[in-house]
């Protein structure tokens, strides 16, 4: 089974966190820097959902859907819009082959995830 390109209908910037270094291997500074642009399927929870998560003490807002990868992990975080969310989730692989498309659970307003 394949996964249909036309689902995949969000544009997502993934982000690692990167702390630099000069020639004498002192910290000069700390940022975000892009790890990949990537077309997925981002979708905000139902009410109902995000109730749910709620009564769980959970943060997450949205899920997001991607071609399978394996450099995308929980200390990065995904742009979609001007919209920061925390990836919060290992990647959950495809009931299939697990090597179609992988899916993550997204919070938002996370203070560490925007500096």
């Amino acid at each position: 089974m394949t996964q249909r390109a036309g689902e995949l209908c969000h544009r997502v910037t993934i982000q690692k966190h990167e702390v630099t270094y000069d020639e004498n291997n002192y910290e000069t500074g700390e940022g975000w820097t892009d790890l990949v642009s990537v077309w997925g399927k981002l979708t905000h929870l139902s009410g109902r959902d995000l109730l749910a998560a709620q009564a769980a003490q959970s943060q997450t807002v949205a899920r997001l859907k991607i071609r399978y990868r394996e450099d995308v992990d929980t200390t990065m975080r995904v742009i979609h819009k001007g919209r920061i969310y925390a990836i919060t989730s290992p990647p959950l692989s495809d009931p299939d082959t697990g090597n179609i498309y992988i899916t993550f659970t997204l919070s938002g307003g996370i203070e560490k995830y925007y500096s």
